[in-house]
């Protein structure tokens, strides 16, 4: 089956595409070559064209956005509404679609208590969550292959989880010593509608701390990686596009730089994506998330205090690319049994 997709363009459809990630994802599906986008839904631009709402898109589709309760036949659905949305109606997109790609928090965790503690409210479709793939093929690239619903993962919890997964991979941490990641992020997290904390006054120029620790993405964090003793903290920096995950440990006794080199290495080469910087001269030394917009590529960085064994691991990524529509198209790729890199090979700008 994979192999006969593999030959044929598959039809797609958007559900929620006005948001940042809904856009980025039409961007890269409209330019993808085995994939036909035939339908937009938004209730709120129903009848607009795309491209007003999108407007780096002109020229490429005359798709105007529809109603998301007339949803056209395809084999791909990608499921781009906010929070709390799909898991009501998760039924009846199932039966729209043979695959469903949610960017949404709604099929993240897989305990269905843990959606009161980080999400404020109970889960609508408990029954559902141990059906979805968690879509970071960096952990379950096997899974997805054979994956007919996949979840969106946290921006936050992406860079959080590629800069750690080196360490724990390799079993290289101090397990009963505190895992501290301090995340700093661009105003496009906070979506296309804006809140009073991403007008621009008030958000230009800032280094504001606005989640000391509790952060909803911790959860997929301590999922993903087996980690109890985990703190992430969150800061807004004058950036759009942009997640810099800086990751402070302890490494067991003898671990040498050595070791995190190999670790680092092995990653690297098991994942298309993933690159390391640990330059010794150079602007670009360590990961910076600047040269990554528009990009899918995880830059992970990492130093070693030899005569403490504190370790710092860093992660930059696009928020909007790895950490949300690029994945989304890589795991994609992985379920219909496309190429891993298709459509996502752009490798960024520099200067911007």
């Amino acid at each position: 089956m994979h192999s006969q997709n593999s030959l044929n363009s598959v039809r797609a459809v958007v559900v929620g595409g006005s948001g940042y990630a809904g856009g980025e994802l039409l961007r890269l599906l409209l330019s993808h070559p085995q994939v036909e986008v035939i339908q937009v839904t938004s209730r709120r631009h129903l009848g607009e064209f795309v491209y007003q709402v999108h407007p780096n898109l002109r020229k490429q589709t005359g798709l105007k956005f529809s109603d998301p309760d007339l949803l056209q036949p395809c084999e791909v659905l990608f499921l781009a509404l906010p929070h709390g949305q799909t898991q009501h109606k998760i039924e009846e997109f199932s039966e729209a679609a043979k695959y469903i790609v949610d960017l949404s928090a709604d099929f993240r965790l897989r305990d269905p208590q843990a959606y009161p503690r980080w999400y404020g409210a109970p889960h609508a479709a408990p029954e559902w969550l141990s059906r979805f793939v968690y879509g970071l093929p960096e952990l379950h690239r096997e899974e997805l292959r054979d994956a007919r619903f996949v979840s969106g993962v946290g921006c936050n919890a992406t860079a959080s989880i590629l800069a750690l997964q080196p360490l724990v991979q390799a079993g290289l941490l101090e397990n009963d010593r505190p895992v501290i990641v301090e995340i700093k992020v661009g105003s496009s997290e906070g979506g296309a509608e804006g809140n009073p904390g991403s007008h621009h006054p008030e958000r230009s120029g800032v280094i504001r701390t606005f989640s000391p620790f509790g952060h909803r993405h911790t959860a997929e964090v301590m999922q993903e990686l087996g980690l109890t003793n985990l703190s992430l903290t969150m800061t807004s920096v004058d950036l759009v596009r942009g997640a810099l995950a800086t990751v402070h440990g302890v490494v067991k006794p003898g671990v040498t730089l050595k070791d995190l080199w190999k670790a680092y290495r092995e990653m690297a080469a098991q994942n298309p994506f993933i690159r390391v910087l640990r330059e010794q001269r150079g602007v670009y030394r360590v990961p910076e998330p600047k040269i990554l917009a528009g990009s899918n590529f995880a830059d992970l960085g990492f130093d070693l205090d030899t005569e403490n064994g504190h370790v710092v691991s860093m992660c930059a990524i696009d928020n909007l690319m790895k950490g949300a529509s690029g994945s989304a198209v890589q795991c994609m790729n992985l379920m219909l049994g496309f190429e891993e890199t298709l459509g996502l090979e752009f490798p960024g700008l520099h200067p911007i």
